[in-house]
């Protein structure tokens, strides 16, 4: 295949420079979309439901014909390409469905209609890409309509409708991909992230809780615990109390189930908004995600330490700079020489996600997705940082206690000697936590300062995943104690054992990281 075809890999490394590979190499950057599909995107399923496919292609045609008064430049072009494709493959989901004696050209006109044209636009998605997360978007008050009417015409009972919502579940739980040995370290368990957003608020005051938001979260009675959808309730005081009891009930009894702030995501990406990935919010069908792995911020306090040289393997990767000369640690210092770094950091990560994203669009565009998508699509950039409790800690202590260096005989500083204490993140210390806000606010800015692939929009998440434990592998002993090859705590968690005052604590203190 690739002796005739070109892959998303190989024009990523045709146009990677020296640096992103060196930051790569050495896992100051890690995880980046450019062995993999970066997924992110979630199309609107319920068009196909709704409209039919007839309908969507005889729109998108209209809107690719609009192009024609325009010059054809590099981006009309590229737009009208992508619209070609988007026709084409709203084609082959209609054969496909045709395949199983199944006519998706028209409206669906029953909840198991919906709910079948709905699973065949989303398994049209996952055969076409394996994207690192192919979620599902907001379905189930959408299948209510359908689901209430057929109840109330007296097509179905309530066993059959939850029976409805029980196949569809299993059809989403077996959805698997072909995953590299590097992916499956990276993100593992084989996490999918097929995620169903429940509940929330409309914009009009009115819950978006319906029966179906119950139906959806007993599957996990019915089908037992599993990580996959990932069922996701938007969480608001103004929630039916319910659906807040009967949520809290299947948590307690099945540990299955995410929770976001309704009350945050609404007032940004409007009340029909979905989750891509597991925690990142976006407007179904009119927004799409450039997903950017993540930066290691504990790794690059260890860089402004050594002058640009790696830790493990003494290898210069950023630009040369003058390293810590002295034995104990100025925090002044320390964070005048963090800063230069974040600024190099910042500029190779933006270049790297410029080429993948590039790159994916030529050679693995997501012709069906994007196809479910209003054109102009709005896009963001969505980048990511790893370690920063690590790294908080590390600032913490080096202003609070005695952080003495220890070198190994190039001069490379390997190690550290703490005397005395300091206040760790997740203890709802503002002392410690207001370093941790700094560092997310710190990067952003510097994030924001570069020019984006198709004007895409910066966002950032502090989120690992399950590559906290990659990254932890790959970076050395860090100040504030940690060992060498430690995991980090997941995403803005406290490090493990550091957070004494419990989880109420520990929550107060994530939740002083701006959303904005």
């Amino acid at each position: 295949f690739t002796k005739y075809r070109k892959t998303h890999n190989d024009g990523v490394f045709d146009a990677y420079t020296a640096e992103i590979l060196a930051a790569r190499r050495s896992h100051i950057i890690t995880g980046l979309p450019d062995a993999y599909g970066r997924g992110r995107i979630i199309g609107d399923y319920r068009r196909v439901a709704l409209y039919g496919v007839d309908r969507l292609a005889a729109d998108k045609t209209l809107v690719k014909a609009s192009l024609d008064a325009f010059p054809s430049g590099e981006d009309v072009i590229r737009d009208r390409e992508e619209l070609a494709e988007q026709i084409r493959a709203l084609g082959e989901l209609r054969e496909m469905a045709a395949s199983y004696g199944v006519d998706v050209s028209r409206p669906a006109a029953t909840a198991q209609e919906a709910i079948q044209w709905l699973y065949f636009a989303y398994l049209a998605a996952v055969k076409e890409q394996n994207g690192a997360a192919m979620s599902l978007g907001r379905c189930s008050t959408f299948l209510d309509v359908y689901l209430q009417r057929d109840l109330d015409e007296g097509r179905i009972d309530e066993p059959r409708a939850q029976e409805l919502v029980d196949d569809l579940v299993i059809k989403l739980r077996i959805v698997r991909f072909l995953r590299t040995p590097e992916y499956d370290a990276l993100f593992s368990g084989d996490p999918t992230w097929v995620t169903e957003s429940l509940g929330g608020m409309g914009d009009d005051g009115r819950t978006l809780v319906t029966r179906s938001s119950f139906r959806f979260l007993h599957t996990l009675n019915n089908l037992g615990p599993a990580p996959e959808p990932n069922l996701t309730v938007f969480w608001s005081p103004r929630l039916p109390q319910g659906f807040k009891d009967f949520a809290a009930r299947v948590s307690i009894d099945t540990s299955s189930i995410q929770y976001e702030s309704d009350e945050l995501m609404r007032p940004v990406t409007g009340d029909d908004t979905a989750i891509a990935c597991c925690v990142s919010a976006m407007t179904v069908g009119k927004q799409m995600q450039f997903f950017g792995a993540r930066v290691n911020l504990a790794k690059t306090l260890l860089y402004a330490l050594n002058g640009g040289r790696d830790e493990i393997s003494g290898v210069q990767v950023a630009p040369a700079t003058a390293p810590v000369t002295g034995d104990r640690l100025d925090f002044d210092d320390v964070v005048a020489r963090l800063d230069h770094q974040m600024d190099w950091l910042a500029r190779v990560y933006v270049d790297a996600l410029n080429v993948i994203h590039y790159m994916h669009d030529k050679y693995a565009y997501e012709r069906i997705e994007m196809a479910l998508h209003d054109h102009p699509v709005r896009r963001t950039m969505a980048m990511g940082i790893a370690g920063l409790a690590v790294a908080a800690d590390s600032l913490s202590a080096i202003r609070d206690a005695a952080v003495t260096v220890v070198r190994d005989e190039t001069g490379l500083i390997v190690d550290y000697v703490i005397d005395g204490d300091y206040p760790a993140y997740g203890n709802n210390d503002d002392r410690v936590d207001r370093l941790a806000v700094g560092l997310v606010e710190k990067f952003m800015e510097r994030i924001r300062r570069y020019p984006t692939y198709r004007g895409a929009v910066p966002t950032q998440s502090v989120l690992t995943i399950t590559s906290n434990v990659v990254y932890g592998k790959a970076t050395g002993n860090t100040p504030d104690g940690r060992r060498s090859g430690e995991p980090f705590s997941p995403g803005a968690n406290p490090m493990n054992g550091r957070d004494q005052h419990g989880w109420v604590a520990s929550a107060l203190s994530v939740a002083k990281i701006p959303y904005d």
